[in-house]
């Protein structure tokens, strides 16, 4: 009677296994134009608009306002994918329907949640990250194939009941760094200056594990080393921050924070990097480190940045 029972059970067991991987596709090759590239940008329509940027040695996703509603809770924070190949794949690795496994060029296995994930920002009042929902309003500037940039906006969002905070922000990843330079314009119902936190989120991996933090007050960085994922390796990631604005460092209960002294409508410049410890530059922590240590980033926004609707 046992083995009676339990057949309808296995055979609908061995019907859903066979159902979900007739939803995976194998990754496709890249063609010799995509193997020339060394960065893209994609809005992967398809996939709730989740926008994908890369170069030859990381890769990053934000995400659309779709996914709030499709797969919550999500955020505006910022998703770190692992690469081991010089060219562009996330689009394709995100078209098998599977990209958390590793198909042979990367995978995506960095858990932003509710967090800020590689440089994901909110603004930091009475001790707490208020942030936004998620991107709108695209505009790409530069889909390859040396350089990735691109502008979105998030719309207004609340700091408590003391004001009203807007934002757009340029992302631009040339080949050849980990890091993707931020220019970001905060608007405000208020003229006064702000605090806003850039954030790593605290546990993305590892099965809940910290990794480890270094918080550099001199030079005005914070960076995360990540802890082993099983057989899926490490995440690293860093966040750099002019020291003409560093304001402290912070943490809630999703982030570590680095912070920095705003005014309202005017651009600000920061830079969030990633890395895997299987994608061939980086495989120890002090490699890591170094790296981030001999960045001698550029603050300067560009002189003809405006945010969209500005005027000329």
């Amino acid at each position: 009677m046992e083995l009676v029972m339990r057949a309808p059970l296995l055979a609908l067991t061995l019907f859903a296994a066979a159902a979900a991987a007739q939803d995976h596709k194998p990754l496709r090759p890249a063609t010799a134009e995509e193997r020339a590239a060394r960065a893209a940008v994609t809005i992967a329509d398809y996939r709730y608009d989740d926008l994908l940027w890369e170069n030859d040695r990381i890769a990053y996703r934000i995400y659309g306002r779709a996914l709030e509603a499709a797969e919550p809770p999500s955020s505006s924070g910022i998703d770190a994918w692992g690469k081991r190949v010089r060219w562009p794949y996330m689009d394709r690795q995100l078209r098998t329907g599977d990209q958390h496994a590793d198909h042979g060029e990367g995978l995506d296995f960095y858990n932003v949640g509710t967090g800020r994930g590689v440089g994901g920002l909110g603004i930091w009042y009475d001790n707490k990250l208020w942030t936004s929902r998620n991107y709108v309003r695209p505009e790409i500037l530069s889909a390859g194939p040396e350089v990735a940039d691109f502008k979105v906006d998030y719309d207004p969002w609340p700091v408590d009941t003391v004001r009203t905070v807007r934002e757009t922000r340029r992302f631009t990843l040339p080949a050849g760094t980990s890091f993707t330079r931020m220019v970001s314009t905060i608007g405000s119902d208020d003229d006064a200056e702000l605090v806003v936190g850039i954030g790593i989120s605290k546990r993305p991996t590892g099965g809940g594990q910290p990794g480890e933090v270094t918080r550099d007050a001199a030079a005005s960085r914070l960076s995360w080393w990540g802890p082993a994922d099983g057989d899926k390796g490490r995440m690293a990631a860093a966040v750099i921050v002019d020291p003409a604005a560093f304001a402290g460092f912070a943490e809630d209960a999703d982030n570590i924070l680095i912070l920095v002294r705003v005014r309202p409508g005017r651009p600000f410049v920061y830079y969030a990097g990633a890395a895997w410890d299987r994608g061939g530059d980086f495989a120890t922590h002090g490699w890591w480190q170094a790296y981030v240590d001999r960045q001698r980033p550029d603050f300067r926004p560009p002189p003809d940045f405006r945010p969209p609707g500005a005027g000329p």
